[in-house]
């Protein structure tokens, strides 16, 4: 069983992603896939579940206490995926990254990795880019060994990849978690494909895959569904199968080497970002 989080600043489109790319493992490549939604906001598995919203771990454990099924916190969703939310405490109130501890070590005391489930992949869709406490947790301790980093040509983006680089090193340091590469979700940036393959190139990974922009995904989530499901002869959904399949061939992992702040500004500046 391969195990993958996926990171990136705040509002790049990690979950769409996320959601987009198992639903090409399960429907093309036929992988058995549980995704563990790590925000909050429990809207990880939306489309993968046609707009169910799920109850969270810590929803159930609130209202039915400890005697909990594995069939209570994980539902079936497209094709063969499983889905999984975390949860958080209600706003301002505890801190949103016990929930992933929560939901994790639920999930392991309910036996939802053990070989009987026969699961090819486990993914863990991770709020924004924040790589301390629980929401660490995926990095940490061997739940999750490979991580994708999605982010655009936006400055903003690239600080946060970089950032996230910095905790995989040091997590890298005392466990098996490496790096896969960046998915370059495309914002229509100038440059942006070659900016992104720049700044994979010195931190020592690789672009595994570039997402153009396309009106489409929008359409699909509307209708609460992933492209795949909702237009799976659209070419947004074989962009999308393209990447499952680059993910599921990658065999490229690595300790990043973040960059400096000056030398992250100076790629930027070669490829035009900050011209007037």
């Amino acid at each position: 069983m391969r195990k993958v989080a996926i990171y990136g600043k705040g509002g790049i489109g990690k979950s769409t992603t996320t959601q987009n790319t198992v639903a090409g493992l399960a429907e093309a490549l036929g992988r058995k896939v549980m995704v563990v939604g790590c925000d909050p906001k429990a809207d990880s598995t939306r489309l993968l579940l046609g707009g169910l919203a799920q109850k969270s771990v810590l929803d159930t454990l609130r209202d039915e206490g400890e005697d909990v099924e594995l069939d209570d916190i994980r539902k079936p969703g497209y094709s063969t995926t499983l889905c999984v939310e975390s949860g958080g405490p209600e706003p301002g109130v505890g801190c949103a990254g016990r929930g992933i501890i929560t939901s994790i070590n639920m999930l392991e005391s309910l036996g939802a990795y053990e070989e009987d489930q026969k699961l090819d992949y486990v993914f863990y869709d991770v709020l924004g880019d924040v790589v301390c406490g629980g929401f660490a947790m995926p990095i940490r301790d061997g739940k999750a060994e490979e991580i994708y980093i999605v982010c655009s040509g936006e400055m903003m983006a690239m600080y946060a990849a970089n950032n996230i680089c910095k905790g995989i090193m040091k997590y890298a340091e005392s466990g098996a978690v490496r790096l896969g590469g960046l998915i370059c979700n495309s914002r229509n940036v100038d440059n942006e494909k070659e900016m992104i393959e720049e700044l994979a190139r010195k931190i020592g990974t690789q672009m595994i895959y570039f997402v153009p922009r396309d009106n489409q995904v929008q359409r699909a989530e509307i209708h609460r569904q992933t492209v795949i499901e909702f237009s799976p002869e659209h070419g947004q959904a074989q962009h999308y199968r393209n990447l499952a399949k680059a993910i599921d061939e990658n065999e490229m992992f690595v300790v990043p080497k973040p960059l400096q702040i000056a030398e992250l500004e100076k790629l930027l500046m070669d490829y035009g970002l900050f011209e007037a």
